[in-house]
């Protein structure tokens, strides 16, 4: 039995016709989604071929629901095949309702399959309401207790993954040669520096993915409810700075800095017992690696999947990093990207386009 063969079997089997399945936006996984039709219930088909692993998936909905936020319900589940039936929280994502960008806005980009729906502007609610809910929503997840066994996402880890896009893809594609083992050394023990702030900082429940393109806003639903989160499958224990920068950095759309101005002392008045300060180091420090490694995943996507859509993120992407750069708590890693990787060639490699 084939793939396709499974699906369709497993569609059938609880009320739904695969003919009439129709595909959603697809992003960085080897995970698609299909929207099914045919039943009362409306879903999607969440497809993870091995080797994507859905009981992550699984756990981590059962503990956000408990705590009380909207995430979709599970009326079905192939753990074994990599197959859910889950509720559809409809189209309403938050890129779909902030203004977009004219030129490379996600509804126009070739890496999803259909098109985000805009509502029309009356119907829209203020970018500013969309953030003020979502940093709700993230202190809720951090002021709750984390399931137990997440995997770790500490300074260890983000130095690792850093490393990793840089070097094993954006540097081979950028100068057509492997990377000088003291260009990893002096990279690598900068970043180790510049994250002391987050290795010595709190620790919790990390989202890894807590941007715009994993929120959806459900003004049906009152309080926390209204944001729905999704793709929470790579949650982690981590620092909790790391979530706001996604949500407030975010590589796939400009956010007016004073929308993040006032996100982060809204998120700082809810989080009374975290020092502002050495929270606002963490905060530049995450981002500075988060750029990194994104910029660079970038390429690794062109290269090795072949999917260079991706590619048209790269700018703001590497803009994003020059910003972070300029924060004090990360002159360790902006004076060793400065000896190796000169600010005039931090971009996607030459020959690569979307």
């Amino acid at each position: 039995m084939n793939r396709e063969q499974r699906i369709a079997g497993f569609l059938t089997e609880h009320g739904y016709d695969p003919a009439e399945a129709t595909p959603l936006a697809q992003d960085a996984s080897f995970r698609r989604y299909l929207r099914l039709h045919g039943s009362a219930r409306a879903a999607i088909l969440m497809d993870a071929p091995p080797p994507e692993d859905v009981r992550p998936f699984l756990r981590i909905a059962r503990h956000l629901a408990d705590i009380g936020l909207s995430v979709p319900t599970i009326w079905a589940a192939n753990e074994a095949a990599g197959l859910l039936i889950e509720e559809d929280l409809g189209d309403d994502l938050f890129p779909a309702l902030l203004a977009p960008d004219p030129i490379r806005s996600e509804a126009s980009s070739p890496i999803l399959v259909t098109p985000i729906p805009v509502p029309p502007v009356q119907d829209m609610p203020a970018s500013a309401t969309l953030f003020a809910a979502a940093v709700d929503v993230l202190v809720a997840i951090q002021r709750a207790a984390p399931p137990f066994g997440l995997p770790a996402w500490g300074a260890a880890e983000m130095t690792q993954t850093a490393l990793g896009t840089l070097f094993d893809w954006w540097w081979p594609a950028a100068f057509g040669t492997p990377a000088p083992d003291q260009a990893r050394r002096e990279v690598r023990d900068a970043l180790a520096e510049m994250l002391t702030p987050v290795a010595d900082g709190p620790r919790g429940f990390v989202h890894r993915d807590f941007f715009a393109g994993n929120l959806l806003w459900l003004p049906d639903r009152t309080g926390l409810r209204r944001v729905g989160v999704i793709d929470f499958q790579g949650a982690a224990i981590g620092h909790p700075a790391y979530d706001l920068v996604s949500l407030l950095q975010d590589a796939r759309r400009d956010i007016p800095e004073t929308i993040e101005r006032d996100a982060i002392a809204r998120y700082l008045a809810q989080r009374p017992e975290i020092d502002p300060g050495r929270f606002r180091a963490a905060y530049a420090a995450c981002a500075a690696q988060r750029h990194l490694r994104v910029a660079c995943q970038w390429v690794r996507l062109a290269v090795r999947d072949h999917r260079p859509g991706y590619l048209v993120f790269g700018p703001r992407t590497w803009a994003l990093l020059h910003r972070a750069l300029t924060h004090p708590a990360v002159t360790p890693l902006a004076a060793a990207l400065d000896r190796w990787i000169p600010a005039a060639i931090r971009a996607n490699p030459p020959g690569l386009s979307a």
